[in-house]
């Protein structure tokens, strides 16, 4: 298992370690949440009987327990009669059902039981009344959730929130911060491999100078592909010297790049899978040479990886709307739609001995590096993959 995944595991298990303490503790805070509930019902059904033996006893000493019972009630609570009627309220403030009506003369204060119909209708809503038979009447008896239960009903949800906010904070700037370390290493060391490559390809190129003179072999076949591949890795040495700075575009041939590089590529694999470039022969695009050729390296290798015996790679280049669009076809293995995106991730490869960096280096260089976009375009399992690439399309020269 290569880092880039064993990563991805760790952080989903975390993930699920998360969800785990979160629903622990929202099935927690609700197992209080019952218990206080059928508490607070239990008083209030206590509460109700009470009010029925008040009116139903004349035994002094056991009203004075009946009311203690029932002035124990911690919670506001109204009791209506089968009419709607008002029959009793308690934990209510009742000044707010005296309105002052002011007037140029004689201001008074007014009765309304607006209040007590509002928290009336916020009773209903919370708990089914409990119904207590009073001198042949039938009252029905409304309470409220004390504060303690509506503050702990959403306790766990605000405490969850901010936990989340923290965390995810400090994960972006964790993580911000690790990835800076990480790019300041990477782009150091590019830099060094390509300082480190700069001494052996002059001398190899010095070589081949030498070999040239020595057996006149200056259109020799094997010599030629010998300073290709030297100016090739003088090529990847200019590359990783480029990391971490800003490259410059040029105006360029999108299809003579594209046939350069193709035509360089193609001799470097199996006779058994044929190339063929077409398309716009005059679209233009800002690129970065070196860097563009290393976008189609990887591409054109997957595309060789995806074909397991023999077929086709097709590039085709066309331009519409101001864009450049480069489709790079195989006749491989394709992809499930469902892993188009995922393709691109650091870590992503379907080889044995494959890191699954190129495809995110691809995407890296096409979107942070030359302005475009590229994305799996089509694909279909056995038949093969096209990957479409976006570029902005530049004037043509006159």
């Amino acid at each position: 298992m290569n880092p880039y995944q064993q990563k991805r595991r760790w952080k989903y298990s975390l993930l699920a370690f998360a969800v785990v303490i979160a629903s622990g503790s929202l099935l927690y805070t609700n197992y209080l949440v019952k218990n206080i509930a059928t508490s607070e019902r239990t008083r209030a059904q206590v509460w109700a009987l009470s009010m029925k033996q008040v009116f139903a006893s004349d035994d002094n000493d056991f009203l004075n327990y009946v009311f203690a019972v029932r002035d124990s009630l911690t919670v506001p609570a109204i009791v209506v009669d089968d009419k709607g009627e008002f029959k009793y309220k308690k934990g209510l403030d009742s000044t707010k059902t005296f309105i002052a009506i002011e007037a140029e003369e004689n201001p008074n204060i007014k009765y309304d039981t607006a209040y007590f119909r509002h928290e009336l209708n916020s009773m209903k809503e919370q708990h089914e009344p409990i119904k207590v038979t009073v001198l042949n009447s039938q009252w029905l008896v409304y309470y409220k959730d004390s504060a303690l239960l509506t503050q702990l009903k959403f306790f766990p949800y605000i405490q969850l929130s901010v936990i989340a906010i923290f965390l995810l904070t400090a994960y972006t700037a964790f993580s911000s911060s690790r990835k800076s370390e990480q790019n300041q290493v990477w782009v150091g060391l590019a830099k060094e491999t390509a300082h480190q490559l700069g001494t052996p390809i002059s001398s190899l190129m010095a070589w081949i100078e030498l070999m040239k003179d020595k057996f006149n072999a200056e259109k020799d076949p094997l010599i030629l592909e010998m300073e290709n591949d030297v100016k090739r890795l003088e090529i990847v040495a200019d590359r990783f010297s480029k990391i971490g700075s800003r490259p410059v575009l040029e105006n360029r041939n999108v299809y003579e790049v594209v046939k350069d590089f193709t035509d360089y590529f193609r001799v470097r694999v199996s006779n058994r899978i044929t190339f063929e470039v077409r398309g716009d022969t005059n679209t233009r695009a800002g690129l970065n040479v070196p860097l563009f050729d290393w976008v189609l390296e990887n591409l054109l290798k997957n595309a060789v990886n995806a074909i397991e015996d023999k077929g086709t790679i097709t590039v085709d280049i066309s331009e519409s709307k101001k864009q450049v669009f480069i489709d790079v076809t195989d006749t491989g293995k394709g992809i499930a739609r469902s892993k188009f995106d995922t393709v691109f991730q650091p870590g992503y490869t379907t080889r044995k001995r494959g890191w699954g960096l190129g495809l995110s280096l691809t995407k890296r260089m096409v979107e942070n590096y030359h302005n475009g976009h590229i994305f799996v375009k089509d694909s279909e399992l056995g038949k093969g993959t096209t990957f479409r690439i976006a570029l902005k399309a530049t004037p043509h020269d006159n």
